[in-house]
Order: C-alpha cells, then structure tokens, then sequence
C-alpha cells in the first residue's frame, strides 16, 4: 500500500481543482448536454487518469523526460487540440440545453464528449511529467510497485471524477439561471481559457 495517502488525497485535490482542461470540459458539458451528458466526458477524463498512470509505470514518462523529439510531437498535438476546442467554444450561440429525449438521441454526441475529455488529457505533455515526477514519492520502493501505482490511479481517479461532477453541476445550474446568451458567454469564457491553456502549452519547456 503506498504510503502518505491522506497527503496524496490532497496533492490530487489541489491539482485537479485549479481549473484545467478537463474540469473546464465538464463545466461546458453540464451547461450544454446536462448532467448525463456531461458525465460521459468525465469517464473520459477518469479513463486518461489511469493510462498516465500505467504510462508512467512503464517508463513512458522518463523517455518524454529524455526524449525532445517525442516530448515535441505530444505537446504541440496537445496546443492544436486545445486551440481547436477552445475555436469551437468562442464560436458558441448558447441555447436551451438540450432535453432527456434529445439526449438519448444522440450517441454520437456522447461518444464525442468521452472522446474530447480523453484526447484532451493524453495530449498534454504536462500530465505525464506531472505524474512522473509526483507518484514515486508515493510509492514504496520494498513493495510491489504496480499495486501501488493501482491504488494511486484509483484515488486520483475518484477525486478528479467528484471535482467535475462538481463543476458539471455549477454548468447545469448556471444552464438554468442564465438566458441563452449568458449560456453563450459562459461557453466563450471557457474557449478563451482553452485558449490560453494552449498558449500556455505551447511556451512550456521541457525540463533538463
């Protein structure tokens, strides 16, 4: 069992709660597909918690640490797709949220938000420096490393699930509350960050 996971539970909230791509996706998903909609990107998002983690556990993490080339292609995908979503949101026109009947309609649309929560997290280079710098000081050298990595996979997976079912509640509420065009401006607000996000993205610099 690592150990410190009290102290874990926190890193991973303070991390997870700063707003970033995901959580920002789920706010946007529960303004415009409701909770059951929004849902789906979370999974999206729970599911790219555990491939960064298993990346890290296979090394994935020091060969993008040792690895300019590779490091480049993964970050500059990550710029493009985060400018494409954000591209996506500023050209928002808001509107009523979409009904339980015209959810269930929509698989596609559903596997679009699973995709882009996915996508999203596995494109930024970040995540997987992040995790490889922050999961083996939790992790105790005697034991068997890859339960360890399980369980802090598990508990980063949950807290990051309960953050976005909290920021895609504030979006649905704020669905309710505000007109079409506040909607609509609560969506641009996100795709300028999205924006920034990439700006951020494509600024940052490998360590080392």
């Amino acid at each position: 069992m690592p150990h410190n996971i009290p102290l874990f539970l926190f890193v991973a909230f303070v991390t997870v709660v700063t707003p970033g791509p995901t959580v920002l996706l789920a706010l946007a998903n529960g303004s415009r597909a409701g909770m059951r909609g929004a849902l789906y990107g979370m999974l999206g998002a729970v599911l790219s918690d555990f491939v960064l983690v298993g990346a890290v556990a296979l090394g994935l993490g020091a060969l993008l640490a040792a690895s300019e080339f590779l490091f480049q292609v993964i970050k500059w995908a990550g710029v493009a797709y985060l400018a494409f979503l954000g591209l996506r949101l500023l050209g928002s026109e808001g509107g009523a949220p979409l009904l339980p009947s015209e959810r269930d309609e929509m698989p596609r649309s559903r596997k679009d938000l699973f995709l882009k929560s996915l996508l999203v997290a596995l494109t930024n280079p970040k995540g997987y420096l992040f995790f490889s710098a922050l999961l083996p000081q939790f992790v105790v050298v005697e034991m068997p490393w890859l339960p360890q990595y399980l369980v802090l996979g598990a508990v980063f997976g949950v807290v990051d699930f309960l953050v976005m079912l909290g920021y895609a509640f504030l979006g649905r509420q704020a669905s309710r509350m505000c007109s079409p065009r506040g909607v609509s401006w609560l969506e641009r607000l996100c795709g300028g960050v999205f924006f920034i996000l990439s700006a951020s993205l494509a600024l940052y610099r490998r360590q080392g």
